[in-house]
């Protein structure tokens, strides 16, 4: 069964990847790049201190946190375990995978350490600002950074769902225990009656 999964993932990974042409891989390129997206991050904490004020800061602080679990959950606690090897780095795919600017990264993918990131991120916006626009447009954007690392030949398709799995776990869990401790702290405030108004 699990030999029939890895195929699976396998074929799908080549027939997503063999999707390629050259203006697509600059904007993947870009898609992937961290520092793309600090403005999102910028305007998503406007918002957030625009609704709160000063009590954002306690929202920043757990998004840090969000941030430092993902992206370490991820490798310590999956990639170094699994050891599964990324496409570009296994020997028996390594010929067929398209790959951009030469970049494969580290030798283990298993998961996706961008999946987990995005969907933590987007996972605990979503619950925060509790708007259907913003929800459809974060959920997107997780998911087409997400897929940038199928193109760019650095992940295969389980790679990114167990990453995506991992966030809004992670996403999840992380903003359960701030509305808890912002109820606790805030008392006379109401965060599900600010949140649903975003």
């Amino acid at each position: 069964m699990l030999e029939r999964l890895t195929a699976f993932d396998i074929e799908l990974f080549l027939f997503l990847n063999g999707l390629h042409n050259s203006f697509m891989d600059n904007v993947m390129w870009v898609t992937s790049e961290t520092i793309t997206w600090i403005p999102l991050y910028a305007v998503v904490l406007f918002f957030v201190f625009k609704k709160l004020r000063w009590k954002a800061l306690l929202t920043l602080l757990f998004m840090i946190l969000l941030v430092v679990l993902a992206d370490q959950g991820s490798v310590r606690l999956f990639k170094n375990v699994f050891e599964r090897l990324r496409p570009c780095h296994n020997q028996q795919i390594a010929e067929y995978v398209h790959i951009v600017k030469d970049h494969c990264g580290g030798s283990f993918g298993f998961v996706s350490s961008h999946a987990a990131n995005t969907f933590a991120f987007a996972t605990f916006t979503v619950f925060f600002f509790n708007n259907k626009k913003f929800n459809y447009f974060i959920i997107f954007w997780a998911v087409f950074v997400s897929y940038s690392r199928i193109y760019l030949g650095v992940h295969f398709p389980a790679d990114i769902l167990g990453g995506a799995i991992l966030g809004f776990a992670i996403g999840f869990g992380v903003f359960k225990l701030y509305e808890f401790v912002y109820a606790k702290l805030f008392k006379n405030d109401t965060l599900k009656q600010k949140s649903t108004e975003a």
